[in-house]
């Protein structure tokens, strides 16, 4: 006998079973289907606005960076013209320099003919006074002007170092500009773009939009607080030059009122001196040991200052944040601040020697014509002297020392 494996109720339940299945899995599918396009919409949404917003903020850093260049080329103009400027002043203070030296001259040349004077009338009177006074004024004229020259050069290298800190931020500006410019125009079709895995992980940035507007403002506030020095150095400049005039052309005056007094009242006699001049002589010859030995311990400070120099210079070229302020380097600075100190107390040692070798010689002059020449103190004062005195040797329409331009 064959007994059936299933019965009729096994089959149907099988296949009302096969059928709840197949509608479960068809509505389980369905709703995954469903759930898999709101998702797909959901993120292809959130992904355009994501890219979106970093093409906004691409943009607003672009127009940031655009901003601040035209701050900094502002300044950079600005600054340019004031180093012309300043350049200009001090070409025209230069010159006044140079013109001083005819007035100078003219001083020294007076004393020297005076020395030609003998006796009694080597006595130390208003004129000889008068000229030594003139004489000061106008080296110390000149050495306000050199001084001033001086903080015009160092003005110039600050104007010219702010200016440069201005170019090299200006020329990063650009670059990253250029880029962001670039990643603000690229899309999903441009060409060149590919995957970069990890680099959303990547971290080589260097400042943050505060530090780094900090950083643009402070090259623009210095090359601002460099140009208002500049500015007032130009004023000083200014200031300077009149002011050496006026005192120049007053003194000229007072030394030819003083002649024309001592002219009237010049008299012959004799003092003799004789007794000093081999004094003055060794003297001399000592000195002139004493500059010999110096400028040769001058000389021997080179070599040091060329190498402590070179140092400094070739590790300026590191870059990045291997241009470090590390101990070498401090130490290095110090070697050449105390190099140039040293050479700054020798050098004035050997001003101090070869000024007074110069009035040793002018002493020695001043015996020697005290000694030889007996009988012309009256044509050495009138004649010689006033002869060259005439008029003063920079007219107020000659040179730059007396017509400074207000208008550069």
């Amino acid at each position: 006998m064959v007994y059936p494996r299933y019965t009729a109720s096994d089959w149907n339940l099988s296949n009302k079973t096969a059928y709840n299945v197949s509608a479960k899995e068809c509505s389980t599918a369905e709703r995954l289907r469903s759930d898999a396009w709101r998702t797909v919409k959901d993120i292809d949404v959130r992904t355009r606005n994501r890219q979106k917003d970093a093409t906004r903020k691409l943009f607003e850093r672009v127009a940031d960076i655009s901003l601040m260049r035209e701050e900094l080329s502002d300044e950079i103009n600005h600054m340019h013209m004031e180093i012309d400027n300043l350049k200009e002043y001090k070409r025209i203070l230069e010159r006044a320099l140079e013109d001083s030296s005819k007035p100078l001259h003219i001083g020294q040349e007076c004393l020297m003919h005076r020395e030609k004077r003998y006796g009694i009338d080597m006595v130390h009177d208003d004129v000889e006074k008068s000229l030594i006074r003139e004489v000061e004024i106008i080296n110390r004229s000149a050495d306000k002007m050199r001084q001033t020259i001086s903080a015009a050069n160092a003005q110039l290298k600050m104007n010219r170092a702010a200016l440069h800190s201005l170019d090299i931020d200006m020329k990063d500006k650009e670059h990253a500009q250029s880029i962001d410019d670039r990643m603000h125009h690229l899309r999903n079709s441009s060409a060149g773009i590919g995957y970069y895995p990890g680099i959303e992980h990547a971290s080589n940035t260097m400042s943050i939009p505060d530090s780094w507007t900090r950083f643009t403002q402070h090259n623009l506030l210095r090359s601002q607080k460099e140009r208002a020095n500049s500015e007032r150095l130009r004023g000083e400049i200014d200031a300077c030059l009149r002011q050496c005039a006026n005192a120049m052309w007053c003194q000229f005056n007072t030394v030819n009122n003083s002649f024309n007094a001592r002219i009237r009242e010049t008299t012959d006699t004799r003092n003799k001196m004789q007794a000093h001049l081999q004094k003055i002589l060794q003297e001399i010859f000592d000195t002139e040991k004493s500059i010999d030995l110096l400028r040769k311990a001058i000389h021997k400070k080179e070599g040091p200052m060329k190498v402590a120099q070179t140092r400094l210079e070739e590790r300026n070229h590191r870059v990045n944040v291997e241009l470090c302020n590390d101990p070498a380097m401090k130490t290095l600075q110090r070697e050449v601040t105390e190099i140039r100190e040293s050479v700054k107390v020798l050098h004035d040692k050997l001003r101090n020697a070869e000024a007074a070798l110069a009035r040793l010689v002018k002493t020695r002059s001043t015996l020697e014509n005290d000694i030889n020449v007996k009988e012309n103190s009256l044509q050495v004062d009138s004649k010689l002297c006033m002869g060259m005195r005439k008029s003063f040797p920079m007219e107020p329409n000659i040179g730059p020392i007396f017509q400074m331009p207000l208008d550069i």
